[in-house]
């Protein structure tokens, strides 16, 4: 294809998310100068450079900064009428999804979603994306100007651009009617739990039924604080009120891409299988050897959890003791 890219790119305080890097990264492989838009007053040039964006698009509005989806629908279609992208790709988070819904309806375009890879054939993309909540994996053709589609979270991993860009910044004032904000959520309290977010961590342990309640949490607490990790759990585990949603590893709740993941006690049901595939390496500990766990973990311990944690967070203490 060619023909400028533009990339939606979420970048709370400045600084572009995960997601997003990792989207800029699959841009690149549409062929074609990147350009990024995002609604924020600032963003950082020196990230979006180093993942070769020509062009950074701000729409200051402050009315934007919230999550109104038909206005920034009506925002973003106004930029692609002025600059028409031969695509435009989004973060294939909930909220992504539903934003470029909404610009797809008022484009009257097809849009593809959870895009895990695309090549370009001629005026087509050929695409394999998500189906089934990641079960499966489906090829299809997407066709129409501009492009629209969503990239899976951690489909491709985040990597700067062999040779870096200066961006130039472009504000852009949108006209939005009063009638494109009638749906707001309302705001959002910032958590007050401190520590590494379960989206950022590169370690990742997480608990299931077996842990048995919210108290046999402080194992795998002491655990994840050794390795310098985050704790998450299963669905059972929050519904149980163990643990908040906002830890639930899953396809109803976050999906992860740690370098470890170690998983305690969870049997593996497909649910909680697409929230934790992502991870480089699975380590599984559980008393069942025919979990559906174990046919995706790395590496698995049989054996009680209860025993197995804590000796693995004394190793870690001793060899720290002896290094030291």
């Amino acid at each position: 294809m060619s023909g400028a890219v533009l990339v939606f790119v979420h970048a709370p305080g400045g600084e572009p998310d995960r997601l997003a890097l990792e989207i800029l990264t699959f841009a690149r492989t549409l062929g074609g100068p990147i350009e990024s838009v995002s609604f924020a007053r600032e963003v950082s040039t020196a990230t979006l450079g180093s993942y070769e964006v020509s062009t950074a698009h701000v729409l200051g509005d402050e009315r934007l900064a919230g999550s109104a989806p038909e206005a920034r629908a009506a925002a973003l279609v106004q930029l692609i009428e002025r600059i028409s992208p031969v695509a435009m790709v989004g973060p294939g988070s909930e909220r992504g999804n539903e934003l470029m819904a909404h610009v797809a309806a008022r484009l009257g375009k097809p849009l593809a979603v959870n895009v895990a890879s695309a090549e370009a054939d001629g005026d087509r993309l050929r695409l394999v994306r998500h189906r089934w909540a990641g079960s499966l994996l489906e090829d299809a053709w997407l066709d129409g100007l501009p492009k629209l589609l969503t990239i899976a979270p951690h489909a491709v991993a985040a990597a700067p651009a062999a040779k870096s860009t200066s961006p130039a910044i472009s504000a852009f004032d949108a006209t939005v009617s009063d009638r494109d904000f009638r749906v707001r959520p309302r705001p959002v309290e910032a958590s007050t739990r401190s520590g590494i977010s379960l989206s950022e961590a590169r370690v990742v342990v997480g608990g299931g039924r077996g842990v048995g309640s919210s108290e046999g949490f402080a194992d795998l607490e002491e655990l994840a604080g050794l390795l310098g990790g985050a704790v998450g759990g299963s669905r059972v585990v929050t519904s149980a009120g163990w643990r908040p949603h906002s830890d639930q590893i899953g396809q109803t709740g976050l999906r992860i891409a740690p370098d470890l993941y170690i998983a305690c006690g969870i049997s593996g049901a497909i649910q909680h299988i697409v929230g934790c595939k992502g991870a480089r390496r699975i380590l599984a500990i559980n008393t069942d050897p025919d979990a559906p766990i174990m046919d995706v973990a790395d590496y698995a311990v049989i054996g009680d959890l209860h025993q197995v944690v804590p000796a693995i967070s004394g190793e870690l203490r001793r060899r720290r003791v002896s290094v030291g």
